[in-house]
């Protein structure tokens, strides 16, 4: 996930407007704007303060490929995947086959 996507979602979910998250973090609705939207980046410490003003906190979990992190980004590969596989021509056959498994005792 971003981190725009991030800080407005922790925004609206605390039911806060721009202008009264920026007063409470100490900064300004421009630059909650800004973070927002992509136009700045915060540090990590100001980052995890306009976070605690909008109650909620910064954590860091394993999580899946960068790519992954975004739902926009990852809907959008997923498309493009179901996208190529209909484009490819299908090849059906008789039976299933599979290899042959070692004879286990």
């Amino acid at each position: 996930m971003r981190i725009g996507t991030a800080l407005r979602r922790a925004r609206e979910q605390a039911g806060l407007s721009q202008q009264e998250l920026a007063r409470r973090a100490g900064t300004s609705q421009a630059t909650i704007s800004a973070y927002e939207n992509g136009a700045k980046e915060p540090s990590l410490r100001t980052l995890d303060r306009v976070l605690a003003a909008a109650g909620a906190r910064l954590a860091v979990e394993p999580g899946a490929p960068g790519w992954l992190r975004d739902p926009d980004v990852a809907a959008s590969r997923f498309a493009e995947v179901l996208a190529l596989a209909e484009a490819l021509p299908a090849r059906r056959r008789g039976e299933l086959r599979y290899p042959r498994l070692p004879a286990t005792r």
